[in-house]
């Protein structure tokens, strides 16, 4: 999209509805197609009588469309919907303040002095009222918190950026109108959500098969009007969980995705995903029953936003994330890439690069369609579960220390056999690879740092940067112990005078981080070699570097990628048979240094952490 595409569609829910357009007129396959998932979700009865009210939705958000949009999507190219270009930066809307301004204007402020063509969207994370984590225990899903601001503050960002938005879609706060309706024993809301009489209405056979990403109690008592409710509630006692195997749940859902479209939302992220679905005998996660879900989201969307696209968080092991893809074509546009961050923090606590060298070496792209999501921190942290098949029990162990050492925090799953193992690191990425007790020069640390990072930029897929990445952050001890929650680490609220000041001091961290990062982003997105889906090719020339080679074969653009991972200088020598059609002359597109190779070997020097960006002269 360009800037003249979002300033148009900032503007769709100002618009007035023109009920005159029949949806299904103009895309009558997809009628066909929404409908078969729907009946394979619900059942021929619950369709019939349920179909009517979602094809109701559907046209509503049709009607508010502009003609211009209208005519926009017909010559839009799924394939081109993420390019070279794109980085995302995920952030809260609180994470900027002012004394001045609200929140979403001041962040509004930062973005577009010091990001402004260096990323392409913004991902919000959960900006609604809401009573407990930070925003994903929701009250109300429609409305901005006043807090931060108003959907005007959000909509004024896509005059340059897009926007993704948060779906929760797997549960709601104790507080949300919904579940008190439901305490009420409102019959509208009685079957929004898994109910027990008592907690033995679940066998112990039962719950120790199913997925606990939480030590919580899996059920919660709530007292109702008509007496004492175990409800459901995979994440915490105040984030109850939804019955999608009520129709009117699902359709709930559908119209606020469509809502938050009609808001500005060009990406949707599907939180929690992975447990959408209940089923007793089953471990509960990743039931077929997920996956058409999405698939009915996707085509939702196809027939009447093709140019939103659905991101799925499914911090589970990397075979099953994967399948969160589909066939390329039918289920999300992106997946979180959950084993990368875990992986190059094992590589850096290491100086070995084998095991993500290993693991890259199999990542094909699924379509021109689809594509990863590189992300190294979050504001949660660094999740574990992706890597539980590829490291061993005391690989992940001995990483669990290390996070110790840096003063950060282990987060543990219930494994139901009595026993927990770690499921998430919560610590800042600066402090999970750099450990501020050391007499290291800042200088390395910052070389250390940039070349982590440097890895999720030259991967196969779209980098995103969580905020206090961006910043290169340090772990937070004193808000940990003030919200008594360990995540918190990597939440800290920023005064925007105290981010100006440290942006324009050179020797701060945060210029050094911040200003290379830009330099380095800024390289990435001039070359189609690091197109989301061009071709990738892994070398493993030694487990002190992290080699692969992008190519960008419409372009005739070949970009080697070499990143020394160790705290030692390094030459290489790397014989460039293995590279097709390389050229003799080589130029480092990060230093500018230019390296030739008379005799079909390519060498050269690297200091500790230098990344290198070879570009292959020949076709120029």
């Amino acid at each position: 999209m360009n800037k003249t595409d979002l300033m148009d569609h900032s503007k769709f829910h100002y618009l007035e509805p023109d009920y005159y357009r029949e949806i299904f007129k103009l895309h009558p396959e997809f009628r066909k197609s929404i409908h078969d998932k729907f009946l394979l979700l619900y059942g021929e009865q619950q369709t019939k009588k349920f179909f009517p009210e979602l094809e109701r939705l559907l046209k509503v958000y049709y009607a508010y469309k502009s003609e211009e949009m209208i005519e926009w999507e017909k010559h839009f190219n799924p394939e081109n919907r993420f390019t070279e270009k794109d980085v995302i930066l995920i952030t809260y809307g609180d994470l900027i303040q002012s004394t001045s301004e609200n929140p979403l204007k001041v962040f509004h402020h930062i973005c577009d002095q010091y990001l402004h063509g260096v990323i392409t969207t913004i991902h919000i994370l959960p900006f609604f009222p809401y009573s407990s984590d930070r925003g994903f225990a929701i009250m109300d899903f429609v409305d901005v918190d006043p807090n931060l601001g108003a959907w005007e503050d959000i909509l004024d960002m896509k005059t340059h950026f897009r926007l993704m938005f948060d779906g929760v879609l797997n549960h709601v706060s104790s507080k949300c109108h919904w579940f008190q309706e439901f305490l009420n024993q409102n019959p509208e809301f009685e079957d929004f959500f898994t109910v027990f009489s008592t907690k033995q209405k679940i066998s112990e056979d039962y719950l120790k098969i199913i997925v606990r990403p939480r030590t919580t109690e899996l059920l919660s008592a709530y007292q109702t009007l008509n007496g004492p409710r175990m409800v459901w509630t995979t994440f915490s006692a105040d984030q109850i969980d939804l019955n999608y195997k009520n129709p009117k749940v699902i359709l709930k859902m559908i119209e606020i995705l469509l809502t938050y479209i009609r808001r500005g939302a060009d990406i949707i992220r599907l939180d929690a995903v992975t447990y959408l679905w209940e089923e007793l005998g089953t471990s509960c996660v990743h039931l077929e029953q997920n996956h058409i879900t999405i698939k009915l989201f996707r085509d939702i969307l196809d027939a009447v936003a093709p140019h939103v696209a659905l991101i799925t968080e499914t911090n589970v092991p990397h075979a099953d994330n994967i399948r969160y893809f589909g066939n390329g074509f039918d289920e999300a546009q992106m997946v979180y890439n959950f084993a990368l961050p875990p992986l190059v923090l094992f590589t850096f606590q290491n100086e070995n690069s084998a095991k993500l060298t290993e693991w890259a070496k199999d990542l094909k792209p699924f379509s021109r369609q689809a594509t990863f999501f590189n992300f190294l921190d979050s504001h949660d942290g660094v999740g574990v579960m992706a890597v539980r098949d590829i490291l061993t029990p005391r690989e992940i162990e001995m990483m669990s220390l290390k996070i110790l050492e840096h003063g950060g925090y282990i987060s543990y799953k219930d494994n139901g056999d009595g026993t927990t193992s770690p499921y998430e690191f919560n610590i800042t990425w600066w402090s999970a690879i750099n450990n501020d007790d050391t007499d290291e020069s800042k200088s390395l640390q910052v070389e250390r740092y940039l070349a982590s990072r440097a890895i999720a930029l030259v991967m196969m897929g779209v980098p995103g940067i969580y905020l206090h990445g961006f910043l290169g952050s340090k772990n937070d001890a004193e808000l940990v112990l003030a919200e008594k929650q360990t995540r918190s680490i990597n939440r800290k609220n920023i005064m925007e005078s105290e981010l100006i000041k440290s942006l324009g001091n050179p020797k701060s961290t945060t210029f050094q981080v911040t200003s290379r990062l830009r330099r380095l982003i800024k390289k990435r997105i001039n070359e189609p070699a690091f197109h989301p889906n061009a071709g990738q090719k892994v070398f493993n020339i030694s487990d002190k570097l992290f080699c692969l080679l992008r190519t960008a074969n419409e372009h005739n653009q070949q970009i080697l990628t070499v990143t020394n991972i160790s705290n030692r200088s390094l030459s290489v020598n790397l014989n460039l048979d293995a590279i097709p059609h390389a050229g003799n002359r080589w130029q480092d597109i990060v230093s500018g240094s230019v390296f030739t190779s008379p005799d079909n070997y390519l060498r050269f020097d690297l200091k500790p952490y230098q990344v290198c960006w070879l570009k292959n002269k020949i076709y120029e």
